[in-house]
C-alpha cells in the first residue's frame, strides 16, 4: 500500500459544483499558495516524509499539508481545528 491519499482531480466534473475552480476568483490568495507550494523541492528543503511509506494507511501528501498550514498562517486561523472547519 504505497503512496499518498489522493483527493478529486479539480477539473473532473461532479454534480454540484461544476467545478471547484468556478468557486474560487482569478485573484485569490488560494491559487498563490498552490502556485508557491507546487514549485518547492520538498525533499530539498528537508520534508523527511516527501516520499510515501510502504506499509500502513496512506498518509497525505506534505504539499497539501504544507498549503493548509500556509492559507491557515494567511488568514490568522491558528488552530488546526478552526482550519478543519
Amino acid at each position: 500500500m504505497a503512496g499518498f491519499i489522493e483527493g478529486v482531480e479539480r477539473g473532473q466534473s461532479v454534480l454540484f459544483p461544476d467545478r471547484l475552480e468556478d468557486w474560487i476568483g482569478e485573484d485569490s490568495m488560494v491559487r498563490v499558495v498552490d502556485l508557491f507550494v507546487e514549485e518547492l523541492d520538498l525533499r530539498r528543503l528537508g520534508f523527511a516524509r516527501s516520499a510515501p511509506a510502504r506499509t500502513g494507511r496512506p498518509g497525505y501528501h506534505p504539499a497539501v499539508l504544507l498549503k493548509l498550514f500556509i492559507y491557515g498562517y494567511l488568514n490568522r486561523v491558528p488552530s488546526s481545528r478552526r482550519l478543519e472547519r
